[in-house]
Formats: structure tokens, sequence, C-alpha cells
């Protein structure tokens, strides 16, 4: 269980005065690649996150910016994907920008999907910067499984400010895997797909197919059940018409009153 971290507003930001609208995120520069696979990422992780923390506890993001300087806002960096515990969502959704001096600490962890266009930035510059702002975590998915990193799967975590590979394991069946302690998860690479096993279910998270497939599941499921009742219900009104029917003509025989 995480302590919320106060939320200290420190300066007034003057949104007028920025190079970039933080309401409206940068484009991805590899969007049409890159976009499906963040969609199928963030259902997975968000649903799993709210799973541990109150929602007001945790801020996730995608294609929002990190200021790290607070002598200039425009020094900023868009994590495809990034993620704090334990700070107050709601206030550093209403400033729009992750102030790590403000919200108190750095995001804890930080995911990167590599493209063609920023594979480079995202293993030399970024893989920097991120320690430099002290993410415990970084992380980078590569579908292809190498072309753009070098290496399907790689994790970083923090030690003294300076990142450690993550040790990966490879499974019988394929699977590349490592450990997240931010997630409590293990990151997969799984025939080009990046998929989250949790060790205390043995169980991968559930994929949008895989959870829209169980939605439509338990829809048919109830529409059977509803089915079934109206059958039942139909039966039953007309045994209670024929018992009501043959009541009636009893009493219309001869002696009978």
């Amino acid at each position: 269980m995480t302590t919320k971290l106060a939320y200290q507003i420190r300066s007034v930001i003057n949104y007028d005065e920025l190079s970039f609208n933080p309401d409206e995120p940068e484009p991805l520069p590899d969007g049409m690649y890159q976009y499906p696979i963040l969609q199928e990422i963030l259902h997975i992780l968000d649903c799993h996150i709210v799973s541990l923390y109150p929602s007001e506890e945790v801020f996730r993001s995608s294609n929002t910016f990190i200021c790290y300087n607070p002598a200039d806002l425009n020094v900023r960096v868009g994590p495809d994907f990034y993620a704090a515990f334990g700070v107050d969502a709601l206030a550093i959704e209403s400033r729009k920008l992750y102030l790590p001096w403000e919200a108190g600490k750095p995001p804890d962890f930080a995911l990167e999907v590599g493209s063609e266009s920023t594979a480079r930035q995202d293993i030399t510059f970024k893989r920097r910067l991120y320690a430099e702002i002290g993410i415990a975590e970084y992380w980078r998915f590569d579908r292809t499984g190498g072309d753009f990193y070098g290496q399907p799967l790689a994790g970083d975590l923090l030690e003294n400010g300076v990142y450690q590979p993550v040790a990966l394991t490879s499974e019988p069946d394929g699977v590349l895997k490592g450990y997240s302690p931010a997630l409590r998860l293990s990151l997969c690479w799984q025939e080009g797909m990046l998929k989250f096993y949790k060790q205390e279910t043995g169980q991968y998270l559930r994929t949008l197919v895989e959870a829209e497939a169980e939605r439509q599941r338990a829809e048919a499921d109830r529409e059977r059940a509803e089915t079934a009742w109206e059958r039942e219900r139909a039966a039953r009104e007309r045994a209670e018409a024929r018992l009501r029917e043959l009541e009636e003509e009893l009493r219309r025989r001869p002696g009978q009153s």
C-alpha cells in the first residue's frame, strides 16, 4: 500500500508562454505503427494498475510531457507510456504537465515502443535522460524482435543513479521474460507481442482481443440465461392457464359446487 505524496504547487505556469500546447500532445513520429501497440498496452496496464492502487494515487499517461528543468518548462520529454505511484493524480492532471518537483517524485516506470524514427534516441539520449530524471524503471519493446533496439525486450532498474539491465529469461516456449518490481509483473516478448505475466496467478493479463472475447461470451451467456428464463416463464404460464381451465371444467360438471 502506498502513501500518497502531497502535491506542492511551487510556481504559476503561464501556458501561453510555452512553445507547445499541453492540451494537444505532439503526434507520434511513427503513429500508424506505434498507436495500435500502445492502445493494447495502455488497456492492459490500466486495468492492472487500478487493481493495485486507488485511482487517485496513481498517475499514468501516454504521449504527455515530463518537464525536468524547473527554470524552463519547455525542456520536456514524452515517454510512450509512464506511471507514478503514490502521487496526487488529480493534481498532476490539473497542471497538464508532470513536474517531479511538485509531484514529490519522478515517475516510477517508463516504456518506449521501438520504431524506425525513435529507436536511436530511445537507447541513447532517453536512457541517459530518464536516469538523470530519476525514473526507477525504463523498458523498451521492439515488436520486430530486434531491428530497432538490437533486442526484442530490454529493461533497466535505477541503482545509485545508474541504470542496470534487468536479467531476462528465455522460456522453453520462446517467450522472453523480465520482471518489473514497479508493476509487479513480468514483461514478456512473445511472437512480436508485449504480454504481461502475473506470477501470483500464473497467467498472462488479458489482451484487448481476449477481453472482448470474454465480454462477448458473457453477453451470450446472459442472453441464453434470459432466453431460458423466458421459456421457463412461458411454460409456467401455460401450465397455470391449463390448470385454471381444468378447475373451471370441474366446477361446470353436474354435482360440482
